[in-house]
């Protein structure tokens, strides 16, 4: 990978450039209709935006990243200066989630009824290292683990397209995994004065951590304050179905995004009527379900990815049901954000002969 991404070096892809500071950032909440935007775009702009990762910021890491992140062998210079203006200059409540998220982002013309459209463009590491961390007896094996009061963050390096662990506590870094960018907060503002918390995810997308969100990928959310008010956060440089431990991968990237808007019109004919958010991969058209409940979650899936095929290919109910049942896999999207999600991988492929 390349050297340390400090704000506005290195390569920066889109004329259209959002910094993460403490005039374009919230911490631990997200944008509501209220809120004044920190960018204004026409529909079909690209937007690269250094986005920031709450590790080594939160009050458990000492709030202070140069402190933290030196600590595990980071050389000053590798840590961004942009997390520590923000951790020295904004503060959290403790009932506010961990979460950076940049935005809002104003695109023109979007109105209530219409979808945005988020293309993943690029998505380049910032920094050569990540942290895995179980804290707060959160987690798929909340009150299990992490064993004892203390909360667990295990620093990762990265070496180019690659993450490394030790096996043991203070041993050589000798396990591999392949990284996988991505943003798992993308979202759009709900309506009135009330910022909603960063953690659970909704109709508003949020923190809906689907690791499919790569490069080449589309997210799709119904529009619910004029001009959208886009926003993204929390980014990971790789994560499994599920992020049982509680977090990704988590460190800091630079992405570039493409802002379109779907009319509602023309969004009804494409995907019929759903709730949102909608996924569409090169390969796939991905439904969601959400809900505290993972079982709930799964239906609401099923019923989002019925809704689908029935409005974009015309199957009857039961026979889209069968196909489901055949040849879509439900992947956990994650178990760990006090509201699960679900979400479904439909190949589009698969219909190919139903339009010929």
């Amino acid at each position: 990978m390349s050297a340390t991404l400090q704000p506005g070096t290195g390569p920066i892809r889109a004329a259209a450039y959002l910094p993460s500071t403490p005039q374009t950032v919230l911490w631990g909440r997200l944008p509501c209709g209220a809120d004044e935007p920190v960018l204004r775009v026409a529909p079909g702009t690209e937007v690269t935006i250094d986005t920031v990762s709450h590790e080594g910021l939160l009050d458990d890491q000492g709030s202070d990243p140069l402190a933290w992140f030196t600590g595990h062998g980071v050389a000053p210079g590798d840590v961004l200066t942009d997390a520590i203006e923000i951790v020295g200059t904004l503060t959290r409540k403790a009932t506010d989630g961990p979460h950076v998220v940049t935005g809002p982002i104003h695109v023109e013309g979007a109105q209530s009824g219409d979808l945005l459209a988020i293309t993943v463009l690029e998505t380049t590491p910032r920094v050569p290292y990540g942290v895995i961390s179980n804290r707060h007896g959160r987690g798929a094996l909340a009150g299990e683990l992490p064993r004892g009061p203390e909360n667990v963050s295990v620093f990762a390096t990265v070496r180019g397209d690659v993450g490394y662990l030790p096996a043991v506590e203070g041993g050589e870094r000798l396990i591999e995994f392949p990284l996988a960018p991505f943003l798992g907060i993308m979202g759009v503002a709900v309506a009135g004065d009330e910022r909603p918390h960063s953690v659970p995810p909704g109709a508003h997308g949020g923190n809906i951590d689907i690791n499919l969100l790569q490069v080449g990928s589309t997210l799709y959310l119904p529009v619910q304050v004029p001009g959208a008010l886009a926003y993204v956060g929390d980014p990971h440089f790789a994560q499994g179905d599920g992020e049982v431990a509680l977090t990704a991968l988590e460190a800091s990237l630079r992405v570039t995004l493409r802002f379109d808007v779907v009319p509602a019109v023309e969004a009804l004919a494409r995907f019929g009527p759903f709730e949102g958010p909608l996924v569409e991969t090169p390969e796939y058209l991905v439904p969601t379900g959400m809900d505290p409940d993972l079982n709930e979650a799964v239906r609401r899936c099923v019923r989002a990815a019925l809704a689908l095929l029935q409005a974009r290919w015309g199957l009857d109910e039961h026979l889209a049901y069968a196909y489901l049942s055949a040849a879509t896999d439900i992947n956990i999207s994650q178990v760990v954000d006090q509201v699960c999600g679900a979400h479904a991988r439909i190949r589009v492929a698969d219909f190919d002969g139903l339009a010929r």
